[in-house]
């Protein structure tokens, strides 16, 4: 089990995590939208600012977009397409069986699982899919990612929460209750200038607790590093991301492998 309360990270500064956070790719909606049993309506779970809602609205009649933080909902793009609610995760506002599809990404690891688990598991349609994935560490040129690393494993080391452990390991250390998919390999990427991989870095959760904790900010220290190793700040270079996705289906025997709520 993780995640016993609602932890929020974020909500200090939606706009900007909605700024500077990559898109996930669109061929992953189309694969999602392909393994499900209809396309009539979909959850996106933990949805912070909307982007995975915003893709899944491709190809779902209707998405419900639910986060428990009201500010980071407050920061989403309007979208006449998805519906935005306030709710956690181990509460859904959904009926039993009525939905094609439940997405999560890079939030897994906040909730309650065992209690999430068991919910999604009475509101997915027979052979309905639920979906989780998370991405970790950059990748630019060698010299680029050394500097980062060094942020996140030296700089940042003691103010990243407990956590984000389980989202380092792909989820693999958390059980997955569902008969899986075998999934293709999704990656993001986005072709940034210097101040957009600042701004996305700004973003980190521990880096936000640095800078309240202590007053200082930890990019300062590698901003000027970063800059040599970039170049012009203005030219924009290829950033990616490996998504770790685990995929399964919901089957009436797979309750018996999840606890209730």
């Amino acid at each position: 089990m993780t995640g016993p309360r609602f932890k929020d990270h974020f909500s200090t500064d939606s706009p900007a995590y909605h700024r500077f956070r990559p898109s996930y790719p669109e061929r992953l909606f189309a694969w999602l939208a392909e393994m499900a049993p209809g396309r009539a309506l979909a959850w996106d779970c933990a949805t912070g600012t909307g982007q995975a809602a915003r893709g899944l609205a491709g190809y779902f009649s209707r998405v419900v977009a639910t986060d428990a933080s009201l500010p980071q909902l407050l920061a989403a793009p309007a979208d006449a397409r998805v519906s935005l609610v306030t709710a956690r995760a181990e509460a859904p506002p959904f009926p039993a069986a009525c939905l094609d599809l439940i997405t999560v990404a890079q939030a897994l690891h906040w909730f309650d699982t065992d209690r999430f688990f068991a919910q999604a598991l009475r509101v997915l349609r027979p052979r309905g899919v639920i979906a989780v994935w998370s991405y970790g560490l950059l990748t630019v040129t060698e010299e680029i990612d050394r500097i980062i690393l060094r942020l996140y494993g030296e700089v940042l080391d003691n103010w990243w929460p407990p956590e984000r452990r389980l989202l380092e390991n792909g989820y693999r250390d958390i059980p997955f209750p569902f008969p899986p998919l075998a999934a293709p390999r999704f990656s993001m990427t986005a072709d940034w200038p210097l101040a957009g991989l600042l701004g996305y870095l700004a973003t980190w959760s521990a880096v936000q607790r640095f800078r309240a904790a202590t007053g200082a900010d930890p990019l300062a220290g590698i901003t000027a590093e970063l800059r040599t190793a970039w170049g012009d700040p203005g030219q924009p270079r290829r950033i990616t991301w490996p998504l770790g996705l685990q995929a399964g289906i919901s089957l009436p025997d797979a309750a018996a492998g999840i606890p209730g709520p």
